[in-house]
Formats: structure tokens, C-alpha cells, sequence
């Protein structure tokens, strides 16, 4: 638990953090503690794949679209990249001209434009869509908590009692713990004195004098904990991910029994955790179907699937990644300059299908 060289949970799921196409079909399918939400057969990837029929998957971590004819053809939207979500109407050569879901998403330095229709007969299905897909992007924004490690947040309350977060259970607390991080030196005992909490998602430290002086660690960022010997005695130390920043945090309780238990606690916890990881990304569904349908996971290629050849497969995509940049491709060729008339300037000429009014509304963050 404690080796120096383990990864915290955090910084070996890519699964929220990243857009990828085309991933083979172990990378598609579900790890522990992701949950699908919904499962929506008849989605067209109209700006990547216009015309082909797919099935979307929702989970509380990404969404996943795969073309029905050939699961090859995928892709998997980690919400962590997803940075506004509404509908507009799009051109799709199944349905026509008809609302669509728009996903405006970006990586470290590219922006991406997704457009998702329902080519489902059935008005529940494409509200369903909608519905799902923008109340877990919101979901996913307001818990944080449960992934990040946050410090100096509104974690304690005037009673000074730990605000808990759905799913949360309070297992431990571990009054006259000392956090030695904020130690100027000196020979003497510095830090603040202060409380430590343990619960089934993170642990939480905050100081008696100031409970605004904080930190929660989730387990998702948590790399090890140990008892090292330190110029003050035995103290907890905590090591947080990379993603997080690899932080050090070093807390003493006395007395040393109390220590032992803390640390034996937290690593206890943490393993618990990791066999059970809760993200906190929750989706309560406006509507139950009547008749539940068979949920057949993209997963489960059959073994013609898995013995296709290359030949059989045909050429790789080799537009699948340029295909949703949000402002076309880079180093592509100019269009030509026209004047516009509801502008009064010369402009780019617009591509196909787009307005004025359209470009005005997209939702860049």
C-alpha cells in the first residue's frame, strides 16, 4: 500500500479525462464503478459518421457511440472534456433535417464538435437523448468533490462537523491531529492543530482554530499512506497522485497507538475503494420504460466480430480525428471571401448548413 512507485487511482483512469476514436473494443467496455445509465439504440454520429446507424451508451464517466454494421467505428467523450451540451436542428441522411445534440467538447489544445440524432421514431427516445445526456454533463460539474482534491473549501460546517455528500459515510474522526505541512522550521512543533476525518470517499482534515483551513483528499487521488519516522516523531504521511499534484502531507497524532490505527483506518478505506471506486456522478430518470430491453454491450462482439480480418475491416478512418474539430480541419484549404449582407462585412464564406444566428449560439467555453 505504501510503495512509493503506486499509482493512485486517478492518474491510471483516462476514462472522463479524454476523447479517443476508434479504440479497440477492450477500452470500450466498462470499468469497476463506471455505471451505464442509459443505453440508446438508432443514434447517428451525423458529424462523423452521417448515415450510419449506431448505439450510444451513457455512463456516469464518458459516452461511447459505436456504428452498429461495424464497432470498429467508435468513440468514447469523457464528460471531464465535455464543455456545454444543447440541441439545434442538423442535417442527417437518415432523418433529414431534424433536432440534434450538440457536444461542444476539448482536450488540452483541441475543440471538438459532436453531433448526436436520435433517428428513432419514438418522440420518448430522442427526449431521453437530451435529457440524459445534459443532466449527467451537470452532474458530472457539481461533484467534484468525490475525484478532486480540493483545499480551503466549504467542507465544515458552523458545528464543525464535516458536510457529508450523498453516498458519504463518516467511519472515523481523529480529534489533536497536527498537520505538519505548514512546518517553518525551527526545532519546535509547527502546523496547525486540528481535526482528521476518514470516511468511505476521502479524508478530510481542518484546523480547530479555523475550520476554513482545509483539505479533502479523495481516494481516487490518494497514492500511499504510511507511518514515517520524521524530526518530530512518527507522523502520518500521505502521498497524492500526479494529477493532483503530488502533494506530501505529513500529520501526527499521539499517541503513537492512535497513530497506527489512523494510517491501518485510511488504508483499510482505501482499499475498499479501490475494489469499489464512487465517482458521485448520480442520474435519477425522468421516466421508467414499461418493458426493460435486453442491453447488449458493444463489449460482447460475437466471434465473427473478433476474428474479422483487415481486409474484411477495410481501411482505417484516417479522418476520424479531424472530422469533429469544432473549426474544420487545421492546415485545410481556405474558403473564399463573400460579403454578407446581414453583416455588412466580407467574411469567410459559411460552410454547408451553418447561419449567422447558429454560429452566434454555439456554446464556446
Amino acid at each position: 500500500m505504501g510503495r512509493k512507485d503506486r499509482s493512485a487511482l486517478s492518474d491510471i483512469t483516462w476514462h472522463d479525462r479524454e476523447i479517443f476514436f476508434d479504440m479497440d473494443q477492450k477500452a470500450m467496455k466498462l470499468i469497476p464503478g463506471e455505471v451505464l445509465v442509459e443505453k440508446i439504440d438508432g443514434v447517428e454520429d451525423t458529424k462523423g459518421n452521417n448515415g450510419d446507424n449506431g448505439t450510444l451508451r451513457i455512463t456516469n464517466l464518458r459516452l461511447l457511440w459505436n456504428a452498429n454494421q461495424m464497432p470498429r467505428i467508435n468513440l468514447t467523450i469523457g464528460w471531464n472534456c465535455v464543455t456545454g451540451a444543447t440541441t439545434r436542428f442538423a442535417k442527417s441522411k437518415l432523418k433529414g433535417r431534424t433536432e440534434s445534440l450538440f457536444l461542444m467538447a476539448k482536450t488540452s489544445s483541441t475543440r471538438f464538435e459532436f453531433v448526436f440524432t436520435c433517428v428513432n421514431k419514438s418522440p420518448q427516445t430522442q427526449i431521453k437523448l437530451f435529457t440524459t445526456v445534459i443532466g449527467l454533463h451537470r452532474a458530472y460539474e457539481t461533484s467534484k468533490l468525490y475525484r478532486d482534491m480540493k483545499m480551503r473549501g466549504s467542507l465544515i460546517d458552523e458545528n464543525d462537523r464535516l458536510r457529508i455528500l450523498p453516498m458519504e459515510q463518516q467511519c472515523e474522526r481523529f480529534e489533536g491531529t497536527w498537520n505538519l505541512s505548514s512546518d517553518q522550521g525551527g526545532g519546535n512543533l509547527q502546523g496547525n492543530l486540528g481535526v482528521l476525518i476518514t470516511t468511505n470517499i476521502r479524508i478530510v482534515w481542518y484546523a480547530s482554530m479555523t475550520n476554513s483551513h482545509n483539505v479533502s483528499i479523495p481516494y481516487m487521488q490518494l497514492r500511499s499512506c504510511r507511518v514515517r519516522d520524521s524530526r518530530f516523531g512518527f507522523a502520518l504521511v500521505i502521498e497524492t497522485s500526479v494529477h493532483s499534484g503530488e502533494y506530501i502531507l505529513g500529520f501526527r497524532i499521539d499517541p503513537e497507538d492512535r497513530l497506527e490505527a489512523a494510517c491501518k483506518t485510511i488504508q483499510a478505506l482505501h482499499a475498499a475503494y479501490l475494489a469499489s471506486p464512487i465517482f458521485g456522478v448520480q442520474h435519477k430518470k425522468e421516466f421508467q420504460p414499461a418493458i426493460q430491453e435486453e442491453i447488449v454491450s458493444v463489449e460482447k462482439a460475437t466471434d465473427a466480430d473478433e476474428v474479422e480480418t483487415e481486409e474484411e475491416q477495410g481501411p482505417a478512418r484516417i479522418d476520424a480525428f479531424a472530422a469533429y474539430f469544432s473549426d474544420g480541419v487545421e492546415g485545410g484549404d481556405k474558403r473564399p471571401i463573400e460579403y454578407s449582407e446581414e453583416l455588412g462585412v466580407a467574411i469567410e464564406q459559411m460552410k454547408a448548413n451553418f447561419t449567422i444566428k447558429e454560429l452566434w449560439a454555439i456554446h464556446n467555453d
